[in-house]
């Protein structure tokens, strides 16, 4: 019987961090390019907006994908490294962020049951989860202020252009302090322990 350290994903953990950094930047252009679009449409026309707004969903969906791939390689080391407290499975851990109104609320359930699971002594509730719950509060107030943007002010609205994308901009800035946060601990040299296989059975080679 061996002992493995579970693997923390660093390549996957960077790709993500730099996708979500990009991502943000990208929306926050779009957005100013689409405000300028409204207001000046003579000097930033719809084809403008057209070519930045391609730019950005190409973006954000490889920073959705590539966050989803380093949090369900997160989700499967949680589970080696403290069996038992991360409930549901890695499918249903993907899917939830994908399925509509579920992930306005289960995704952060899930990311802080990864995270506490993935502390060196698998803590439970504490301070560090503050993280999880202002990250996720500023990326659902963003989503909020976007809508609300686009329904009230046309999209034309400083005020609320200016609160959705600091709140956008600050859930980057804590979705990378996450990701790092979380693939330190599972690098934090802990080991896994098989468990032996019943006596009489064959093993595999």
């Amino acid at each position: 019987m061996t002992a493995f350290a579970a693997q923390a994903p660093w390549f996957l953990a960077r790709c993500a961090q730099f996708a979500v950094a990009a991502a943000a930047g990208g929306e926050l252009v779009r957005a100013l390019t689409a405000r300028a679009h409204l207001l000046h449409p003579e000097t930033t026309t719809a084809s403008d907006f057209g070519q930045v707004s391609m730019i950005f969903v190409n973006v954000e969906t490889a920073a959705i994908v590539l966050f989803l791939v380093w949090f369900a390689r997160c989700r499967r080391n949680a589970e080696l490294l403290s069996p038992g407290r991360v409930p549901g499975s890695v499918t249903w851990a993907v899917l939830a962020w994908l399925i509509p109104v579920f992930n306005l609320w289960v995704p952060r359930g899930l990311v802080q049951d990864v995270h506490r699971a993935s502390a060196p002594d698998g803590a439970g509730p504490g301070r560090s989860d503050a993280l999880v719950n202002v990250w996720w509060a500023a990326w659902i107030g963003h989503g909020v202020l976007n809508l609300a943007g686009a329904r009230l002010g046309g999209g034309a609205s400083l005020p609320l252009l200016v609160v959705a994308q600091t709140l956008d901009v600050l859930a980057a800035v804590l979705a990378i302090v996450l990701i790092q946060r979380i693939t330190a601990r599972q690098a934090a040299g802990r080991t896994v322990t098989p468990v032996p296989a019943p006596a009489g059975l064959p093993h595999a080679s």
